[in-house]
C-alpha cells in the first residue's frame, strides 16, 4: 500500500510539473536602439540616438524605453540582466509577468546593427533561431520558440530589403507586433512568408514606446481577440500621444 501511494505522489509530482511548464508562455523582444548616426530617422537628441548607448537611447533606457518602462511597470517583475554571446547584442534582459507565468526577453541591439535585427526577427517568427533560457526548473524557450515576437524600432525595411531563412519551420501558432512606422506595408510580403499571425502592426508614422507594446501584451495574456488587443493598443497610444482614437485606430491594426 505504502508503495502505491508513493507512486502515485511520484506520478502526481511529475503531471503538475508538466502542467507548469505546458503553461509557461514566453515572449521576446527585440529593439533596435535608435541611432542618429546610422539609421534613417529625424535626428533625436545625442543622448536618446546613441545606438551604442542603452542606457539613455529613446528605445530602451529613456521614460518610456522597454527596459525603464517593464522595470517600472507594477505587473512585471524583472528578473535579471543576462549576457548574450551575439556581440550586436548590448544588452539583455529577462521579466516575468506578476500574474501569470509569462516571461519576456527583451534584446537591445546595437543600433548600426539594425539589418540584422530585422532578420534576427523576421526569421524567428518563422520558429528558426529557438533558444532556451533556464530559470529556477523551467525552461523558457525564446527567438523562434517564443509564441510572441515583437520589434520595436525603427522601420528598416523603409532603407533596405533583407535575405535570410524565412520559410516557417513548423505550423506552431505563433504572434507578431511590429511597433516601426507603416510596418505593416513593409512586413507584409516577410509574414506571408513566415506564415506569422500579425497582432499589431502600423499603417503610418509612430512613436515606437512601450506603452504601446505593454497595453498589446497585457491583452494577449489575457487572451483577448485580435482586435481586442488592437484596440488596447490604439487606446493606450492615444492615452500618451493625445492624438485622437480614431486616428490611434487606424494607425494600430491587426491581420492581413
Amino acid at each position: 500500500m505504502k508503495k502505491l501511494l508513493l507512486l502515485l505522489s511520484v506520478i502526481i509530482c511529475l503531471a503538475f510539473s508538466k502542467s507548469d511548464e505546458d503553461s509557461v508562455k514566453t515572449i521576446h523582444v527585440f529593439v533596435a536602439l535608435c541611432d542618429n548616426d546610422n539609421q534613417g530617422i529625424v535626428p533625436v537628441p545625442s543622448k536618446l540616438g546613441n545606438g551604442q548607448g542603452p542606457k539613455n537611447n529613446l528605445y530602451w533606457g529613456a521614460l518610456y524605453g522597454v527596459k525603464t518602462y517593464f522595470k517600472n511597470s507594477k505587473d512585471w517583475t524583472f528578473v535579471k540582466s543576462i549576457k548574450s554571446d551575439n556581440s550586436k547584442i548590448l544588452e539583455r534582459l529577462l521579466f516575468k509577468h506578476k500574474s501569470s507565468n509569462t516571461f519576456l526577453l527583451a534584446d537591445a541591439y546595437d543600433g548600426k546593427h539594425i539589418k540584422q535585427t530585422t532578420i534576427d526577427y523576421i526569421e524567428a517568427t518563422a520558429g528558426r533561431n529557438s533558444f532556451s533560457i533556464t530559470y529556477n526548473s523551467s525552461k523558457l524557450n525564446f527567438g523562434g520558440g517564443s509564441e510572441l515576437l515583437a520589434y520595436v524600432g525603427h522601420d528598416g525595411l523603409m532603407d533596405f530589403n533583407v535575405e535570410g531563412n524565412f520559410s516557417p519551420i513548423n505550423k506552431a501558432k505563433r504572434d507578431a507586433i511590429v511597433l516601426a512606422c507603416a510596418s505593416k506595408s513593409y512586413y507584409k510580403t516577410y509574414f506571408e512568408k513566415t506564415k506569422v499571425n500579425p497582432l499589431v502592426w502600423t499603417t503610418g508614422l509612430m512613436a515606437p514606446e512601450a506603452y504601446t507594446l505593454k497595453a498589446s501584451i497585457d491583452g494577449w495574456i489575457l487572451g483577448e481577440s485580435d482586435a481586442q488587443i488592437a484596440e488596447g493598443a490604439a487606446q493606450a497610444y492615444h492615452k500618451y500621444q493625445k492624438c485622437g482614437i480614431k486616428g490611434a485606430r487606424r494607425l494600430l491594426v491587426t491581420g492581413f
